[in-house]
């Protein structure tokens, strides 16, 4: 019964991704927060139909959280999840992605007209550099800027390296930080394709105001939380 249920969340999601998808690039004369509520259209349907079909919601805590001014968010990434789930919970918003993403037909072409901030994380400095100069432009656009600092997708329990670059951004730019937690990869887990019935516990932390702050003491900070806060969910 379970994989019925994965199976048919698949199938509509790999049929309303090209269209929404197409819609996007469509719109791309117009502003990119009205481009980015396309794309939140498209994860709230993704969410309701996960719920429909998988029995997989999700519950939000700490909304009260939430600035009323473009922040960035630094979450745990333990799920294909968070990437669309995040669109629901916070104000219009971008994506620091791998390179290679851009290359996935139809998604990839989303990602362009959508600004997302595209890295190449063997550039090094170079990679912050460009982080920076996008970012700020994002951010000065009214978009949020989402990054998972682990840079890659972990299983429940364990914790990857915190990298520097949201950190970075955030103190170049003096850009509130926004931890997010959550144990989305209990249900669905990395490249799993079963998804578990259940409710995510998605915890969004108190703003980090980054001002006068160095990039090590930002990261320190989120992780600090985030891993604190993974405990009391795990």
């Amino acid at each position: 019964m379970l994989w019925i249920r994965s199976f048919l969340f698949l199938l509509g999601l790999l049929i309303v991704t090209p269209i929404f998808s197409i819609l996007v690039i469509l719109l791309l004369p117009l502003p990119n927060v009205t481009r980015s509520r396309i794309a939140s259209g498209w994860a709230h349907f993704v969410m309701f139909w996960l719920r429909f079909t998988c029995n997989l919601n999700y519950e939000v805590h700490g909304q009260e959280n939430i600035p009323d001014h473009p922040s960035i968010i630094l979450s745990k990434h333990q799920s294909a999840w968070e990437t669309m789930g995040l669109q629901t919970i916070f104000p219009p918003q971008v994506w620091v992605i791998k390179r290679s993403l851009l290359l996935i037909p139809f998604l990839g072409w989303a990602f362009v007209a959508l600004a997302a901030i595209p890295i190449d994380r063997s550039a090094g400095r170079e990679a912050l550099k460009k982080l920076v100069e996008n970012g700020k432009d994002r951010l000065a656009r009214g978009l949020w800027v989402v990054i998972f600092p682990e840079g890659t997708r972990t299983a429940p329990g364990e914790k990857g390296k915190y990298h520097i670059g949201g950190a970075w951004l955030a103190t170049k730019t003096e850009t509130t930080v926004v931890p997010v937690a959550h144990n989305a990869g209990k249900y669905w887990r990395k490249n799993a394709f079963i998804k578990h019935p259940g409710t995510i516990q998605v915890v969004i932390g108190p703003p980090i105001k980054t001002s006068g702050l160095k990039p090590d003491q930002v990261n320190k900070q989120v992780e600090a939380w985030i891993e604190a806060t993974m405990l009391t969910l795990n």
